[in-house]
């Protein structure tokens, strides 16, 4: 981050330049990357430009508890602006980014034109179906605050419809839930899952205490990290009742 300072050609401390003579750094997207170049630039003498198409910070890690009913989405999320209030060098535009005019030096939204001297793009990642896209149609992606909440309304729904129901392989069929991925918010699930199911449910769901089932298609789990790393995460599933692991691709 230091060394995007010493590109922009810009020096820290309490010295403002002329106006006509501080340069411009914008930052598209107010995630993680974005905040954080933010505020490490917060004492260069230039003007900070943060652009982002929602007016809050999301806590991805933590979506996970917002859909299984364990958090509630202000738990997790924060305005940028109040974030990045005490930054007299920095503002923050509401706004969706619609392209970048690279010889122009502008950041584009819609007819507007937000020009840049340094330009930082840390708009985040999407889902990844392995190849599939098809799958999106079918399943949702874990990356907002609206993926969370429908994931939660799906599992309640779910909930509901079984216990109305008469039929158990039905009831089965509503209560069998499958998580392809065994990274740091797969390998998270099954935790939070089962202590609403076990504190909140049997209160209002008769049926949870008996049917509910979860597999996890996963190759390594928590492949990213090292070996020691992924032992608790595997053993941690393998003590929740209903929980099954099924290793290998699930991309047949």
């Amino acid at each position: 981050m230091d060394d995007l300072a010493e590109r922009s050609g810009v020096t820290r401390g309490d010295a403002t330049p002329p106006a006509s003579a501080r340069r411009r750094i914008v930052i598209i997207g107010a995630g993680f990357g974005g905040l954080s170049a933010a505020r490490r630039l917060a004492r260069i003498a230039a003007d900070i430009i943060v652009i982002d198409r929602r007016n809050h910070h999301l806590f991805q890690p933590l979506l996970y508890q917002v859909a299984t009913a364990a958090l509630s989405p202000a738990d997790i999320a924060a305005p940028i602006r109040g974030i990045l209030s005490r930054q007299r060098n920095t503002v923050v535009i509401l706004g969706t980014v619609t392209g970048i005019d690279v010889a122009g030096r502008s950041v584009l939204l819609g007819d507007r034109r937000v020009p840049y001297d340094q330009l930082v793009i840390a708009t985040g990642a999407r889902e990844s179906y392995f190849g599939h896209d098809d799958w999106s149609a079918v399943t949702s992606g874990l990356k907002s605050i609206e993926d969370a909440t429908a994931m939660r309304h799906r599992i309640l729904v779910a909930f509901e419809r079984a216990e109305d129901s008469e039929d158990e392989a039905e009831q089965r069929r509503l209560l069998t839930f499958v998580i392809i991925g065994g990274g740091p918010t797969g390998s998270s699930w099954p935790a939070p899952w089962q202590s609403w199911q076990r504190r909140r449910s049997p209160a209002t769901f008769a049926i949870s205490t008996r049917l509910p089932h979860a597999s996890c298609w996963s190759r390594p789990v928590l492949g990213c990290y090292r070996a020691f790393r992924r032992i608790y995460p595997r053993r941690q599933p393998e003590r929740c009742r209903g929980w099954a692991w099924r290793y290998g691709s699930a991309s047949q």
